[in-house]
């Protein structure tokens, strides 16, 4: 398997990009920031645990909008080993479930290497400065059912950091399936 970068750190700058969207146009992250908080997420087509969360993250994306939250969501994987989440089957998931999001695909995968994804679902959330200020989960996920009572936990901290420009103390960790990498 590829060696993939570290993950960014609390505090750190969020890599630039300019990739191409579902919706036809190309995308860069300057453009895209939110006015408070700016959520860069990484997910595909094919994955269980994105395809559990799917609805939620859809809602979280839009409910944060209002609080001066942009999302954009990056597709990363290796697209020739998992034709399921090529463009076309992205542009039909975007449009069935209506994103309010820009859902855009990292064919170079230098994306996703840079931010220091490693599943997905996985989620970045950074302040108006564009500084990294959460790195986690959307919320506890067993047997690919929320843990019922269970916090927004990214909602919940992309709210915190639109009020406050910081995230929560206490994060925890990503799950999913791990970044289909290419072996070039």
């Amino acid at each position: 398997m590829p060696t993939t970068a570290a993950s960014l750190t609390l505090g750190a700058t969020a890599p630039d990009f300019d990739l191409r969207g579902t919706d036809g146009r190309r995308h860069r992250l300057a453009e895209l920031r939110g006015a408070k908080a700016t959520l860069v997420m990484f997910i595909c087509n094919h994955c269980p645990y994105v395809k559990a969360v799917l609805d939620d993250i859809i809602k979280d994306a839009r409910d944060l909008g209002e609080h001066g939250v942009a999302s954009v969501a990056i597709m990363p994987n290796d697209t020739e080993a998992y034709p399921d989440d090529s463009l076309e089957n992205m542009k039909r998931i975007a449009a069935a479930k209506k994103f309010s999001f820009p859902y855009v695909i990292d064919e170079s995968q230098e994306v996703a290497r840079a931010y220091g994804a490693v599943c997905t679902p996985d989620f970045f959330g950074f302040d108006a400065a564009l500084e990294l200020q959460y790195h986690g989960r959307i919320y506890p996920v067993r047997n690919l059912q929320r843990v019922p009572g269970s916090s927004r936990e990214l909602f919940d901290a992309m709210l915190t950091i639109a009020r406050t420009g910081r995230g929560p103390a206490t994060q925890q960790a990503s799950m999913g399936c791990s970044v289909k990498w290419r072996h070039d």
